[in-house]
């Protein structure tokens, strides 16, 4: 590697930020690591970043809401949003806002290089082809699938959700605190 580069890490799992930290510094990067949105922002604007790994879910935050304040300050930043909790909607919402790819977790250092085109398996299109196993899901994750459209659709309000799915509001909340359904 010819040039270290720098790469914001950005999620509420302080071991995690601390394993991917040493990893990626043992790979010769330079990493800013955060564990909420305001730090990582701060840490981005001291020193821009020329890549980020964002987790989808930090804290009571969106990572979604952090791409565009970190493509002001780099434009050509490439983020990859990282979650336990995938959704083609959440997918399709971080493409669009501005992420490089999306992947689920967990991934080792190596895989997140390669997701951000800095390994030797470098991926060649961005996750927005998780759209297409849609055919290829079972009848449990589709429904899981509509949930997170309606909760994208209705910026995260869970009242508003609900309401549009014909359920309660209770019964969303308990199905959204379950780890998603498997394919």
């Amino acid at each position: 590697m010819t040039e270290a580069l720098t790469i914001l890490v950005l999620d509420d799992d302080a071991v995690f930020v601390g394993v991917m930290q040493r990893a990626l510094q043992r790979r010769g990067h330079r990493v800013l690591a955060a564990c909420n949105s305001t730090q990582a922002l701060q840490l981005a604007q001291q020193t821009p970043p020329s890549h980020a790994v964002v987790d989808l879910k930090i804290a009571q935050e969106s990572g979604l809401d952090c791409i565009a304040p970190l493509l002001a300050i780099n434009p050509a930043l490439r983020i990859l949003i990282l979650t336990g909790y995938a959704s083609v909607a959440t997918a399709v919402t971080a493409i669009k806002a501005g992420a490089f790819d999306y992947a689920c977790k967990p991934l080792d250092a190596d895989a997140i290089l390669g997701k951000l085109g800095l390994g030797e398996a470098t991926v060649a299109a961005p996750a927005v082809a998780v759209s297409a196993e849609a055919s290829t899901l079972s009848v449990k994750r589709l429904a899981w699938e509509h949930v997170q459209q309606v909760l994208q659709q209705h910026d995260g309000n869970i009242s508003a959700s609900a309401r549009a799915l014909g359920m309660h509001r209770r019964t969303l909340q308990r199905m959204l605190q379950k780890k998603p359904v498997r394919q």
